[in-house]
């Protein structure tokens, strides 16, 4: 096995846990919150994996090998070397202490130009400030209707709820799947011959495994933060918004951008709006550390990512275009 091949694959490990063990938090953290008491984790596990495994096989097929959705159009084909295993293995230790970076920039702007790493900043911003007005708006009308805290669902409609939610996370997984993937495929050949793409399914599988089993991690602790979210009710209204916004940006262009940035703009439309509504029982002032513990973790996590391409594109190889 030769160096690129060698870095290649210790880069797609690294990136399918810390991918996943990051993003997690995005997609699967309601649903993680709201049944892990109640449900086994190797039956949430399971009904992951199915999603996971119908979503990479049903791009496998259109795509002609490809698992990424056609989203690294922009990103061609490089010589893997050891700095590009070395961003998965920054993220990694990010994860570890519970920082919501965006993965898009830490692992794709090793491999983007800088042209291209400006366009996806870009539509990046844009994904977290169309997030937090669209929810805002729709939670300004939902918390008028029900108190996501306080008011139980009844025992007649949980089931209902229940039901609902996991449709919701199921769409979720989807949407995410087909955006965030790409910063896993980046390491591997665009075409997948039939036995690498089942074993990326099998290694995928496991580390989500991992995940359920120890709850979402210590990255899970940004929904248990958020009013309501271990509830079911709010778990699936959240997924569903999330989905759609996510669904938007797919269709809009094939450029890669940051989930990250438009699901921490989801909570923080949320949280403003519920505090605006509840403004005796829930104070603005409390608002603002939280929403902003987060904006400045999503800071950190991009002063990171363009440190890291700007080290290598003007560092280890040369000024890049």
């Amino acid at each position: 096995m030769d160096l690129p091949t060698l870095y290649a694959l210790i880069g797609f490990l690294l990136a399918a846990y810390s991918v996943i063990a990051n993003d997690s938090v995005q997609t699967l953290g309601t649903f993680i919150a709201s049944n892990h008491k109640r449900i086994a984790w190797y039956w949430l596990w399971l009904a992951a994996s199915a999603v996971l495994v119908g979503t990479l096989t049903y791009s496998w097929v259109v795509y002609n090998g490809d698992i990424s959705f056609g989203r690294l159009e922009k990103i061609p084909p490089v010589r893997v070397e050891w700095y590009h295993a070395a961003a998965p293995l920054i993220l990694v230790a990010l994860t570890r202490f519970g920082l919501p970076v965006s993965t898009t920039f830490l692992v794709l702007s090793t491999f983007a130009s800088t042209v291209v790493l400006q366009s996806m900043l870009v539509k990046s911003i844009v994904g977290y400030g169309v997030a937090a007005v669209v929810a805002y708006g729709l939670w300004m009308i939902i918390s008028r209707i029900i108190n996501e805290k306080y008011d139980k669902v009844p025992k007649n409609r949980r089931k209902f709820w229940r039901a609902l939610q996991w449709i919701a996370t199921g769409f979720l997984w989807f949407s995410w799947l087909s955006h965030d993937m790409a910063n896993i495929a980046v390491f591997l050949p665009r075409q997948l011959p039939i036995e690498i793409f089942a074993g990326v399914l099998v290694i995928l599988c496991g580390w989500l495994a991992y995940i359920f089993l120890t709850h979402g991690g210590k990255i899970q602790q940004i929904v248990l933060d958020k009013s309501g979210t271990r509830f079911v009710r709010s778990a699936t209204i959240i997924d569903f918004v999330y989905a759609a916004i996510l669904l938007y940006f797919k269709e809009l262009n094939s450029l890669p951008m940051s989930t990250t940035w438009v699901f921490v703009g989801v909570l923080t439309g949320r949280e403003l709006a519920i505090a605006t509504t509840y403004r005796k029982k829930y104070k603005m002032k409390s608002v603002f550390p939280i929403i902003g513990k987060d904006f400045l973790k999503m800071m950190i996590g991009l002063g990171v990512s363009v440190a890291l391409v700007l080290a290598i594109h003007y560092g280890v190889t040369g000024p890049a275009e």
